[in-house]
This record gives structure tokens, C-alpha cells and sequence, in this order.
């Protein structure tokens, strides 16, 4: 096929609609569901910005069961009629000429001081990527109408008397399919993005009807940020605020041998559990405020800032968020670098001058203060320079710089008035940093100790590898010592069949400490052998998973011990540690519980096995009803499993044909770490209230 000629001819420009439709990354930097997401927020912060500016309380969002959104608002409306100015229509230029508004000098006037919309984007953006757009404006006695569809106006401006005097905006649209390639935003986001907006724009009402769920859901915080930072950190219950009590984001307001399936959560739920006790923060919740002016550069015009900072700290939860203009800062920017290098430098000279820091210790870094920290920032200026249309980031250095010095001197007076909250706060960075140092070291030694390749014979001892290197047909059993380490050998099929034997009970890995842990030989021979490394859930942010489950070696890890208590304990120790250490292999149904026989039975030259007292009853009850002549019939307890014969290994526990295999899946995991936590945690009380409760089931 000849290419088409590239000349003068070639350059075109897109013109209305299409500049949005065809390009709508541009504008809401993504095609997807986020740029979709940030389109329905295009309209939603006009009815913000008229909000802030004193004009109406309530702003009400409809979440259509067809995917229409609908916002309204109780402002003064839109202004949609003839601007002599322009020589247009205004709404001519609102939903169609990008880069129209009316808050291109807010810098130099009263409307719209701090604004969400600086840019004139976002309403004829979202209009033209719409399938469609019903307005509905109340203003200067009269109710003006407008439909598009796809970008275009159908029927111009119908004007008549208005039947109320309520002034407002109502907007009614449905994201097009053809400029978004998913356009279902789920109920969350609506939830978030609404209980956000509630948080920074204090005493406005904000209620989200559902059509989906029929459901209504109201946001509100009277006092702003410091309910907000109140909640977050357990000073002030949930329920005392005006919340959305039903948010569901916000408590706020052989055939097959191998079938069976163990789930941890099949026991009994203690009923006198203890409830939790109420989070509390470290320090009491302490919000500064500030009102000033100043410019990015000295030949840059000079702009008005306002700001309000909440925060505390805590040792249960952790959490920073900026908001400026109203908007979602995600990525922070110029408010993030301030508290960033506020904290530290304001901390680490609290730190020293009271002497915290060991003999030549390391200076703290942000990630030791931000482990516990509960910040939200509200920032407002006339002058705003964001990283892009989403405002994800602000890059103000104006800013930054006010921020930073502001903080300093504040927190310089707060740690003064507020000893014990700063004794407090100190010490647990403190902790922060010496468990983040700690970790790191054992984050090295972990590597060190984990990192290796396939053929493990020379660096496990008394492991046996297999010789198939296809991951998807090899099979590690966990054995019981030295024994069991024979007879599984000998019984076993060598092509895709490993063995690895564990000496005696290893640690209680719900109680022992990572150092510890990692100090034992067994379980880190095992977590060597099963190649993946480890996912470590530490107290806050510090990130010590070393784990890869696509360097995991085997396709499935069998757990076989005797039958008897030693056998059980082992068995459980083991889970247990896996729970802990590599909880993922359980979620992916890597883990199996060979089922070892109960009872050999001998009628004649027959032999059967019973794994169960049943099992046992029903063999020899069905060899009574059905021998035509007496067989002497002989049973035994089973041996352990070191004691068997190699043929007795493979035809009860390791052919797949023949064997018995239990999948262990938790399905409810928080159930499964309570009983975890009552069976071998440090919950003494709790374990004595469930042997005393259900003892008797299991004796």
C-alpha cells in the first residue's frame, strides 16, 4: 500500500467537539475511567466554587441506574443570556468554547477569590463528551433550558418565567461511550470524592441518591477538617458526627482425590470475646491557621494564600492529605515538600536539643514522623499553578515556601505549649526510625539468607529435590524429622516429588519477634526451599516484603505428620508459620494436608486403610454383612509414618491416585486470624474463655 504523501495539505485542526471528543486525554488525562471520573468533577466543583462563595449550602448528585449523573446546586445559576461584552450568548461560551469562564481574574476580584475552575475547561469539556446534557438554570426571575448531544446544541436557549424563586444550577448528562472507553464509575467513587469535598468545605451539605442501590447518602462535617481529623484519629466517635451513616467506604455516616477442603474458620466463634477498645491518638488534635500574601517570582503578581493545617499523631493509623482550592491534591506537590521538610527539621531539632537521639545516632527522616502522622492540609490562593488539568499536584513555590516557614514556627510554639504531646510524638518517631533501621537490616539479612536458585541439595540440609524442573508438576511435602524423611524418600515419585524434613516443633511464629524468626535455621531451610521469600506486615509503611510468588517452586506444598498430638502440633506450627509468613500461598490454594490413615485392617490378604473411627466401623461392618465365610480380620493403629513400609507410603499418601489430600482455605480471613490469634497468640485470656466454652467438643 503506497503512504499517503505527508505536505502542506497534511496539517488539519480539530474544531468544536471534536477537540475534546477525539482527544480527551488532553483535557481529563485519561480516555479511561479516570479521565470519565474527573469529567462528572468538572461539574460538581463549579457547584462547589458557588458554594464557597456564600451562595447556596446544599449540592444534591443523582447516580442514574443508566449512567447519567446529575448534579444541582442552589447558587445563583449559571449565566446563560446574551453578554454585550462578548457579543455572544453565554452559554455559547460556557459549553462550547473552551477557555470561557468567569474566573480568569479572580486575582483582581471578589467572584470566585478561590476556585476550583481557574482553567475554563471543564464545563464545555464535559459537554462535549457527553452523550447527551440537559441544563436547567434558575437566575434573574426566569428558567432557561438547554440540550446537547454530542457536542452540539439541539433547539438553542428556551427562556421562560421562572415558577420559583430558588435560584440554582441543575445539570443532567451522560458520559459518551465513544470518547471514554469505560464510563460505569462505581458508587465508591461518588462516596470518596463527596465525603473529601464535605471535609474541606465546611457547613455545605452534599446528598448522593443512588439510584442502583436506592439509597441516599448524606456528607457533612459542621467544623470541616477538625471533625474530619477528629474521626480519623478516634477522639471523636463516628456517630457523634452528622456523617454518611450508610457510606459503605466510610463507617461514617480416582475422580478427585484432592476435593476435600480445609477451612481454617470451621470452628466455633468465642462469644465472650472482648470488643475492641476506641482508637485513641497520642496527641491531642491541634489545627493553625494563616492569611497571607506573596508571588512565585519577583516579577510575577503578587497573590493572597490561606491555608489551614490539622493534624495529630497516633500510633494505629497513619495518613496525609492535601487540598487546595478544594481539590484533591493526590501527588501533593508544593504543600507536601513544605510538611515534609517542616516536620523534620522542627522534630529533629526537638530531638536534639532535649537530647532523644542515642550517642551518634542518624538524624530522622520523614518516613519515621509520617509512620504515625494524621495530616490534612487546606489550602486556598487566587493564583494557583497545577501540574495539569486533574490537579493532582500544585508547583506554587510562593507556597511551598510560605507553608514551610509558617509550619516551623508553629510547630517551634506548639512543641513549647504542648510538652507532654511533644515528649510523646518524639518518642514514638523515635521508635519509627529504630524499627525502620531494624528492618532494613533485616530486610538485607532476609536477601542474603532467601536468595538462591532451583537445585537446593547442597544448600538445605536433608533436603531431597525432585528432577522435573516444570513448576506445575512439582510437589514439596513437609515431613516430620528424620524418619518420616526414609520412608517418604523411598515412596515416593523422584521425578516430581521433593522432600523436605522439619526437626522436631519450630517456632510459634504468631508470638516470636522477625528477629527471632529469622535466626531459626528450620524455617528459613523452608522459606529458602519454597522460593518466594516472605510478605512481612509491619506496624505502619516500612516495607520489608521480599516476597515473589512467581518464583515460588512448587506447584503444591504438602503438610504430611503423624496422626497423633506431636503430629497435630507440628501441623499447626507449620501452618501457622506459613499464615504468617506467607499467608499468599494459602489465598492461592498452594497448601495441602496429607490425611495419614488411622487404622490398618487386615481381612485375609486384603489390606485396607480407615482414616477415621467411622471409616474403621463401615469396612469392617460391610466385610460382616457380605463374607460368605469367616476371614480373620486384623487391626492395628497406624504406624508413624517413619515406621512405614515405602509401597504403604506411596498407596496412602503420595500417589495422586490413591491419596488423600486436604486444600486448606481460608475463606474468611479475619476469622481465621482470631482463632489463630486464641489458639496461639499472646491472647491468654481469650484462649482460657475458649477452652472453658468449647473444650469439651474437642477432647
Amino acid at each position: 500500500m503506497k503512504k499517503k504523501e505527508y505536505n502542506n495539505e497534511s496539517i488539519t485542526a480539530l474544531k468544536g467537539a471534536e477537540r475534546v471528543r477525539k482527544r480527551p486525554s488532553v483535557i481529563f488525562g485519561s480516555d479511561g475511567l479516570t479521565g470519565c471520573q474527573h469529567s462528572v468533577f468538572e461539574i460538581i466543583s463549579n457547584s462547589i466554587d458557588e458554594a464557597r462563595e456564600g451562595y447556596g449550602s446544599k449540592i444534591e448528585i443523582i447516580r442514574h441506574a443508566n449512567g447519567a449523573v446529575t448534579v444541582k446546586d442552589y447558587g445563583r445559576g449559571i449565566p446563560v443570556d446574551y453578554n454585550t461584552a462578548e457579543k455572544a450568548y453565554n452559554w455559547e461560551l460556557l459549553f462550547c468554547e473552551l477557555y470561557a469562564g468567569g474566573k480568569f481574574d479572580n486575582n483582581e476580584e471578589e467572584n470566585y477569590s478561590y476556585s476550583l475552575g481557574l482553567n475554563g475547561l471543564g464545563l464545555c469539556a464535559t459537554q462535549y463528551s457527553s452523550e447527551y446534557m440537559d441544563v436547567v438554570v434558575v437566575r434573574d426571575g426566569f428558567e432557561y433550558n438547554l440540550h446537547f448531544e454530542k457536542g452540539e446544541n439541539v433547539g438553542g436557549l428556551l427562556k421562560n418565567p421562572a415558577t420559583t424563586q430558588q435560584t440554582g444550577s441543575t445539570t443532567t448528562w451522560r458520559p459518551d461511550k465513544e470518547v471514554f472507553t469505560d464510563t460505569a464509575i462505581p458508587l465508591e467513587y461518588y462516596c470518596d470524592t463527596l465525603n473529601r469535598q464535605a471535609v474541606i468545605n465546611a457547613g455545605v451539605l452534599f446528598v448522593l441518591t443512588d439510584e442502583e442501590t436506592e439509597k441516599t447518602f448524606d456528607f457533612y462535617y459542621k467544623n470541616g477538617l477538625l471533625d474530619y481529623i477528629n474521626q480519623l484519629s478516634g477522639e471523636t466517635p463516628n456517630e457523634t458526627l452528622d456523617n454518611n451513616a450508610e457510606n459503605p467506604e466510610n463507617p461514617e455516616n480416582p475422580e478427585n482425590p484432592e476435593k476435600n477442603e480445609l477451612d481454617l474458620n470451621e470452628t466455633n466463634e468465642n462469644p465472650k470475646k472482648a470488643k475492641k477498645s476506641a482508637k485513641k491518638p497520642l496527641t491531642t488534635p491541634h489545627i493553625m491557621r494563616h492569611e497571607t500574601k506573596g508571588r512565585d517570582r519577583a516579577d510575577k503578581p503578587e497573590y493572597k494564600l490561606k491555608f489551614e493545617i490539622a493534624f495529630c499523631f497516633s500510633n494505629t493509623e497513619n495518613r496525609l492529605e492535601y487540598y487546595h482550592n478544594s481539590s484533591f491534591l493526590e501527588y501533593g506537590g508544593a504543600p507536601d515538600k513544605a510538611v515534609r521538610s517542616a516536620f523534620v527539621s522542627a522534630i529533629d531539632s526537638f530531638l536534639r536539643s532535649n537530647s532523644h537521639y542515642k550517642k551518634d545516632e542518624k538524624r530522622i527522616i520523614f518516613a519515621d514522623i509520617e509512620d504515625s502522622l494524621i495530616l490534612i492540609v487546606s489550602s486556598f490562593s487566587t493564583v494557583t499553578s497545577y501540574e495539569n488539568q486533574t490537579k493532582k499536584a500544585i508547583t506554587n513555590k510562593f507556597i511551598q515556601d510560605a507553608m514551610t516557614e509558617f509550619l516551623k514556627k508553629q510547630l517551634e510554639v506548639y512543641f513549647i505549649e504542648n510538652k507532654s504531646d511533644a515528649n510523646t510524638l518524639a518518642a514514638q518517631v523515635l521508635v519509627n526510625k529504630r524499627s525502620r533501621e531494624t528492618a532494613e537490616k533485616t530486610r538485607t539479612t532476609l536477601r542474603k539468607k532467601l536468595t538462591g536458585t532451583l537445585d537446593l541439595n547442597n544448600r538445605v540440609e536433608k533436603f531431597v529435590n525432585c528432577r522435573s524442573k516444570d513448576v506445575a508438576m512439582r510437589e514439596l511435602y513437609i515431613v516430620e524429622g528424620d524418619s518420616a524423611l526414609g520412608s517418604c524418600k523411598l515412596g515416593r515419585n523422584a521425578d516430581f516429588q521433593a522432600i523436605m524434613p522439619v526437626r522436631g516443633k519450630i517456632l510459634n511464629c504468631l508470638k516470636a519477634d522477625y528477629d527471632k524468626i529469622f535466626n531459626s535455621d528450620i524455617i528459613t531451610d523452608l522459606l529458602r526451599v519454597l522460593g518466594c521469600g516472605v510478605e512481612i506486615k509491619t506496624k505502619h509503611k516500612v516495607d520489608l516484603n521480599v516476597f515473589d510468588l512467581t518464583q515460588l517452586k512448587w506447584n503444591r506444598i504438602i503438610i504430611c505428620t503423624d496422626a497423633d498430638y506431636d503430629g497435630f502440633q507440628i501441623r499447626t506450627l507449620i501452618l501457622t508459620m506459613i499464615y504468617r509468613l506467607v499467608p499468599t500461598l494459602i489465598n492461592e490454594s498452594k497448601i495441602f494436608i496429607a490425611e495419614s490413615p488411622l487404622y490398618e485392617i487386615n481381612i485375609g490378604k486384603k489390606v485396607l486403610f480407615a482414616y477415621s473411627e467411622k471409616e474403621k466401623s463401615d469396612i469392617i461392618a460391610k466385610h460382616e454383612s457380605s463374607a460368605k465365610s469367616p476371614q480373620k480380620v486384623k487391626i492395628q493403629r497406624s504406624k508413624g509414618l517413619g515406621e512405614n513400609e515405602p509401597e504403604m507410603m506411596w498407596q496412602t499418601t503420595m500417589n495422586p491416585a490413591t491419596r488423600r489430600l486436604i486444600r486448606v482455605m481460608p475463606t474468611d480471613i479475619d476469622k481465621t486470624q482470631q482463632m489463630f490469634e486464641i489458639l496461639l497468640g499472646d491472647n491468654i485470656k481469650g484462649r482460657k474463655e475458649f477452652i472453658e466454652d468449647f473444650g469439651y467438643k474437642y477432647v
